[in-house]
Formats: C-alpha cells, structure tokens, sequence
C-alpha cells in the first residue's frame, strides 16, 4: 500500500511524547558482546512509573550511538515506550563526521547477513532487559533512521518475532529480496518524495513486500528529503523538516499500537473499530 502526502496532508500535530512535567527520563548504559567483540548502547525511559510499556529497539543514523541520539530516544520514548538504543558498530567505533560514518557503515552494507546478526543481538539485548525495566515483552517492535532504518527492515526480513518495525527515511534495498516471505512483523517505511538517496529503490521494496505476506505500508511525505527527522544532521542532501518529523512520529505510534493490538491474528482495526 502507497501512501501520498502533499502538502494539504495531515496537518501539524505536536508531539506529545516528553512525558509529564515530573518524568524521570533515563538512559542507562548497556554493553553486550558479540563474535568477541564489544557492544554499547543504553536503556531509556521515564522511570517514574513501573508499569508495563512496550519495549522498541532503536537503531540510529550513520553516527550511531551519541549524545543526539540518546536525546531522541528520550524524546520518543517518553512514559510510552521503553528504548534501547543499539549500536551496530562496536564499542569505541563512534564516527564524528560524515566521511568516519560513510566508513563505518560501508561493511554493513557489504555484508548484510552480518547487519542482520548484529540487529538481531540488539533485539535479544533489549527482551534480557525486561529483568530489571518495565517492558512488556507481549510488545516488542523496532524502529530506526537513515542506516537504522535499513537495519530494522532487515530486522523483519529475518524473520525476528516482533510486533512491528518502522522505517524512517531508511534505505530500502536488500541483498535478498526472497526474504520477505518470512516477515512477521507489521511494516512501515517512511521516506521522502524528494529523498533521491533512497526513493530510487522504492518500487523493487514495493514489488518485494507485495511478494511477501506481511501487513505494510509504504508512506511518501512530500516535499521531504533525506534525514527529515535528523534536526543536526547537515550532510548533502539531507534536510530536517519539522512537518514531516511531526507527521512521521504520529504515524509510528498510531502503527505501532496498531500492530500490538492485532497480535498474532495479522489483522488491523479501522478507525472507530472496537
């Protein structure tokens, strides 16, 4: 399914997700390993409540873990969800610049069975984590931006048993489109009308999910570009744009909640639907 949004589309929409005036919000340090080698990420959530939230792997931009992405984390997770904050590339491997972070992800993308190994640690790192935070674990989904979004995609093109993965101006191309048939997840890519880094790929990941038997959908914003969410991110051809940020986290939470409340039937509630 294609959606197009123009400039009429769906209005501004405040965010709403920095939780209450008296969140705690928190970003505790993770670390786990891997063939040998070292992870770090961190734990977010507002620790003023105990109660149960779902729990989202969260795998940022070429840049990785920093201190912009822990911001974001916060920022979406609010009192709604509990974040890990993946890092894809080791511990210490922390690109300061455009050309550090080309390097750094340039053999994930060679390579993307070893994306896939490493997205999937991620994703067993954040259900361990239910031990000692409030995570549902009935309520697992993945979200990610630019690399991360081409990281969470094929989180679900492995076939990882999660509710829901979101896709925010992610790459869209695959090594191996035959893997979408074993998507479970509900899928939702999010890229810009004028992003022409990844919009060139756009009707193979169309044919690809219409070959598998996942729920997605597939959502053009326009007038944006590449990196829409990024507000720091200067690169060449990116450009963040509020409108489009705004529009893009409403439609991660109205699909995620979606996708939790189908469960395992692989159906989803229309609006004003019990």
């Amino acid at each position: 399914m294609k959606r197009l949004l123009g400039r009429g589309g769906l209005g501004l929409l405040l965010l709403g997700v920095a939780g209450a005036a008296h969140a705690k919000m928190l970003a505790k340090p993770v670390q786990w390993n891997l063939d040998g080698r070292g992870y770090s990420g961190y734990l977010v959530y507002d620790d003023s409540s105990d109660a149960k939230r779902p729990g989202l792997l969260m795998i940022p931009n070429w840049y990785g873990v920093n201190d912009d992405a822990v911001a974001k984390a916060k920022m979406i997770a609010g009192s709604r969800y509990v974040i890990l904050l993946g890092d894809m590339y080791g511990t210490g491997l922390r690109p300061a610049n455009a050309t550090e972070a080309r390097a750094a992800v340039g053999p994930l993308y060679a390579d993307r069975s070893e994306m896939r190994k490493r997205v999937d640690k991620a994703l067993s790192v954040l259900r361990a984590q239910a031990s000692g935070a409030p995570i549902d674990l009935t309520r697992i989904a993945a979200i990610g931006f630019c690399f991360g979004g081409s990281a969470v995609l094929d989180l679900a093109r492995s076939g990882a048993d999660v509710a829901a993965v979101v896709s925010f101006h992610g790459g869209l191309s695959t090594d191996a489109p035959a893997l979408a048939k074993q998507i479970k997840a509900h899928v939702l890519a999010m890229n810009g009308a004028d992003d022409t880094g990844t919009m060139g790929d756009a009707d193979a990941f169309m044919d690809e999910m219409r070959a598998s038997n996942a729920d997605w959908e597939f959502v053009v914003l326009g007038n944006a570009v590449h990196c829409f969410t990024e507000v720091n991110e200067h690169s060449p051809g990116c450009r963040y744009d509020p409108r489009a940020a705004r529009r893009s986290y409403r439609l991660m939470r109205d699909w995620l909640d979606d996708a939790f409340t189908a469960g395992s039937s692989g159906s989803r509630r229309l609006p004003g639907m019990p």
